[in-house]
């Protein structure tokens, strides 16, 4: 399940680029609460912490008790959405999305494929995943880090579908359940050329003897045109 952790932030006075710029030069990161009743709330947070808490994620959605300074409230969030620079790839903005530990919500969950399909590993074929993600319905307490799939049971031909994925408890999935999500092909083999370069070996002679027999008949003919010319002049 998605490890719940607990993240210090206090409310954000200022927006604006020049506000944002001296915020991060003070080792803080702008960020925002948005969802629920309440209107989205501009936030700060340390950038070690914020950073501390990514590197840690054992998967892509992190629970977050957020604890708010100034007004002594404290907010369940999900990361929502986290915008890195170009450069470097720091951390620049945070997006926490509140919800309510007795509400279902929805996320998309990572699926992994664990073993080594015995189509691939005796027959040589190529394991193919469909669905790299699993849209998801749960409660925020069963929300999992990842979805594991044991593909080792495939064969050339087979498939696994959503619905013959074991989802943890509580957890529904949000597409259709005949989707596939891996499945193993036969390896693909190329054809060898030879014949290709046989019938074209074979080919090339003959347009070359065509060839040569139209010079040859070519040939024969000139010597009897000439004779030819002559006798007709000597009737005239």
């Amino acid at each position: 399940m998605a490890k719940q952790v607990k993240l210090k932030a206090e409310p954000r006075a200022t927006v604006g680029r020049s506000a944002v710029r001296k915020l991060r030069a003070r080792g803080l990161i702008p960020a925002v609460i948005y969802g629920g009743n309440d209107k989205p709330q501009p936030l700060q947070v340390s950038a070690r912490d914020i950073n501390a808490m990514m590197s840690q994620a054992s998967g892509e959605n992190v629970l977050v008790e957020l604890e708010i300074g100034g007004d002594g409230q404290s907010r369940t969030a999900l990361v929502q959405e986290v915008q890195h620079s170009p450069v470097g790839g720091d951390i620049r903005h945070v997006d926490f999305h509140a919800i309510s530990m007795d509400q279902m919500i929805e996320a998309e969950v990572p699926l992994e494929p664990v073993g080594t399909a015995v189509g691939v590993k005796t027959y040589g074929g190529l394991l193919e995943q469909s669905l790299r993600a699993l849209a998801i319905e749960c409660l925020p307490g069963d929300l999992p880090d990842r979805i594991t799939v044991d593909v080792s049971q495939l064969n050339i031909g087979d498939a696994i579908h959503v619905r013959e994925i074991q989802l943890p408890h509580g957890v529904t999935p949000k597409v259709q359940v005949d989707l596939t999500a891996f499945s193993v092909v036969a390896p693909i083999v190329e054809e060898e050329p030879v014949a290709a370069e046989a019938e074209a070996a074979a080919a090339g002679p003959e347009v070359i003897t065509e060839k040569k027999e139209e010079g040859e008949a070519a040939a024969a003919a000139a010597p009897a045109a000439k004779e030819k010319a002559p006798k007709e002049k000597e009737k005239k």
